[in-house]
């Protein structure tokens, strides 16, 4: 009996990309972002759990920014290692790992009694947060049909506003409700360690990764199976067309070829995006709601505010989602980001509880529209073979800004006060916004193999 021929890489890409949006997508992006969702959680709730261990632990400002840093640190090097292991041993595995290291951190520290052991486990908690966000982009991506493929990472990135919203449900009811409110809140950041099995075993590899490391039979199933749910019939021998090598196949050789001519001045400019969307997203949504008691309005009430400000997140993704097929990636990206500049300044100019909080939810809608088009455009801009590694350096690189920026916020306020605060935080947003240009746009366009 003759052996069935099996596809090349390149018909794997096609049927994956002229697939329509199956149950299994839905499955897919679902399984995926409910993880985004609890990675927003965890970010989200050491805003909130700062505001309270500043009051309950007596901490100073530079101690809550460390607290805030030293997450980030982890995230920077969670990232980078993260985007290399994806491209070696999977995507999937890694996302599952990232998962488990996070969680069973932050569950960790709800039991912590000083500084020295929360800065501990939240360098663990960053490094699997770090890790878990370019991958599962990268993840998303490489099943979503090309036409739409932008749209559904931006409802990917979407999950961030569900993960954030029910940190600032948990900061609104949970932490102010007694003394150890926040140990409750830190415990139910646990969930992400039990939802890795979630992710380990109920959701499928990459296919483009299988293609890539040769494992073609198990990629022809998994597409295969995306094809009966779309009612779609294959012949069972598919001609066999000459595959594309591997643009890099080593670590050294993946590094390097994010640098050669080829990609060098996208990288360079993805770099500086995510710097200065990291600075200021950090440096703004870490802090405020501190920077709302340091104003007079007392735990509840600020955390309120937020609360508030925090729902804006959700159209702001709806509406990048929608635009991101229509005007393209690079002009989305950037006028979100111009749209994030102009409502920096505001917040940072307002002094009433109506100014405060219209543009603190105009910041929201625009910064995490931006989040959803840069999301979307970073796996974008590379091949298979050098995909997790380029959206792990990009976001690691990023973390490099969300380091600095917890730490510069309390010199800034000392300084200039909240208005000079929030017009640097204006200022890295036109710069990104800027750089957004430099970027490669490749909507609708069938994703790189090599």
């Amino acid at each position: 009996m003759a052996q069935p021929v099996l596809p090349s890489r390149e018909s794997l890409a096609g049927r994956l990309d002229d697939l329509p949006f199956t149950r299994r997508h839905l499955r897919l992006l679902t399984g995926s972002g409910v993880g985004w969702a609890l990675d927003a959680m965890d970010v989200g709730l050491i805003s909130f759990i700062l505001a309270a261990l500043t009051q309950q632990w007596g901490l100073t400002k530079t101690d809550a920014g460390w607290v805030a840093s030293v997450g980030f640190i982890g995230m920077a090097l969670g990232a980078t290692l993260g985007g290399l292991l994806a491209d070696r041993l999977g995507r999937r595995q890694v996302f599952a790992l990232t998962l488990l290291v996070y969680g069973v951190a932050t569950g960790a520290s709800a039991l912590v009694g000083g500084l020295a052991a929360l800065l501990v486990l939240r360098f663990l908690v960053g490094l699997g947060l770090g890790a878990e966000l370019p991958v599962a982009s990268t993840y998303v991506s490489e099943f979503a049909p090309a036409r739409i493929r932008g749209r559904l990472i931006v409802f990917l990135e979407a999950f961030w506003a569900l993960g954030w919203t029910a940190a600032a449900v948990i900061g609104y009811f949970v932490i102010p409700a007694s003394e150890n409110g926040w140990r409750w809140a830190f415990a139910l950041g646990a969930i992400p360690a039990i939802y890795a099995l979630v992710v380990r075993w109920g959701l499928p590899e990459s296919p483009r990764w299988l293609a890539s490391k040769g494992r073609i039979a198990e990629a022809d199933r998994i597409v295969s199976a995306f094809e009966v749910d779309a009612e779609i019939e294959r012949t069972p021998a598919i001609r066999k067309e000459p595959a594309t090598q591997p643009i890099a196949v080593t670590v050294r050789a993946r590094l390097s070829a994010l640098w050669s001519s080829e990609f060098r001045v996208r990288t360079l400019c993805l770099w500086l995006v995510w710097l200065c969307v990291n600075f200021a997203y950090y440096g703004a949504f870490i802090w405020i709601p501190s920077i709302l008691v340091d104003a007079g309005f007392d735990l509840v009430r600020s955390f309120g505010f937020t609360l508030i400000i925090t729902l804006a997140q959700l159209p702001g993704y709806a509406v990048a989602a929608w635009l991101i097929e229509v005007w393209g990636r690079r002009i989305t990206l950037s006028v979100f980001l111009v749209g994030s500049a102009a409502s920096a300044v505001f917040f940072g100019t307002s002094t009433t509880e109506v100014a405060i909080i219209a543009s603190g939810m105009a910041l929201s809608f625009f910064n995490l529209g931006a989040w959803g088009a840069l999301y979307a455009v970073t796996p974008e801009i590379y091949p298979t073979s050098l995909r997790g590694t380029g959206a792990g350096w990009a976001a690691g690189i990023g973390r490099l800004a969300s380091i600095a920026a917890p730490l510069a916020v309390p010199v800034l306020l000392v300084s200039g006060g909240v208005p000079t605060l929030f017009v640097v935080f204006g200022a890295c947003f036109v710069i990104a916004a800027a750089a957004a240009w430099g970027l490669a746009d490749r909507g609708g366009v069938a994703l790189d193999d090599r």
